[in-house]
């Protein structure tokens, strides 16, 4: 699989093509958000590591353009000074993030477990020929397509996974935590936002009123749940 590694910081990206190439991943470097662009017109990208602060294009805008055209994983790479930023790149669309200085190792399993994810997005699983409805909302796990009102919605392999994990589990409540770990496969140490900020950008493709959610709720202080249509 491809992955592109965009930083600016040349000695940063050498250290995450090192990593990564003996997990068998094919790297492509790059240094600034428009020279990202310009490769995934060329290239066939499977995953993004994108910093955000880059000369020229930073960051967050090249991942808004990204998303304008693609739902590829994004897992973004930021300062401890910049998560405002942070935040902000989540609800463009990122995927994950993880703050410098990082574990080159966690880097790794990160990266494993959204290809994961993409790749069962993108492919057929057998064991999952049926669809989910409530309401009006339709989830066909074959195709890997949901529609609200007939109309397809675009999701981040992430936000198809959080959908389904609810839309299999109607009424039953998940903690932050426990949506972390079912979908980033991960412990549920350092969650921050990352959950809310899903759960959001969820209810903006699906809900007629984000604000006052039909579908995605929240109970305060317990977690999310999907209410049954």
């Amino acid at each position: 699989m491809n992955i592109l590694v965009c930083d600016d910081d040349k000695e940063i990206v050498e250290a995450i093509t090192i990593y990564l190439k003996q997990e068998g991943y094919t790297i492509i470097p790059a240094y600034n958000g428009r020279q990202a662009l310009d490769i995934m017109k060329s290239e066939e990208i499977h995953l993004i590591i994108l910093d955000i602060m880059m000369p020229e294009l930073d960051g967050i805008h090249a991942l808004y353009e990204l998303r304008e055209k693609s739902s590829i994983p994004v897992i973004l790479l930021s300062a401890k000074s910049e998560d405002t930023d942070k935040i902000l790149g989540l609800n463009v669309g990122a995927d994950d993030y993880m703050t410098k200085p990082f574990n080159p190792l966690e880097l790794v399993a990160r990266v494993k477990s959204q290809l994961r994810r993409y790749t069962s997005l993108g492919g057929i699983d057998k064991e999952d020929e049926d669809v989910l409805v409530n309401g009006a909302i339709e989830m066909d796990k074959d195709k890997k397509l949901v529609t609200v009102e007939g109309e397809p919605v675009k999701l981040t392999p992430t936000e198809y996974n959080i959908l389904k994990l609810f839309m299999e589990n109607p009424g039953k409540v998940f903690s932050s935590g426990e949506i972390y770990e079912r979908i980033w496969g991960e412990d549920a140490y350092a969650t921050d936002n990352i959950v809310s900020v899903h759960i959001r950008r969820i209810r903006e493709k699906i809900e007629i009123n984000p604000k006052n959610p039909d579908y995605i709720k929240v109970m305060w202080g317990v977690g999310y749940h999907m209410e049954k249509k």
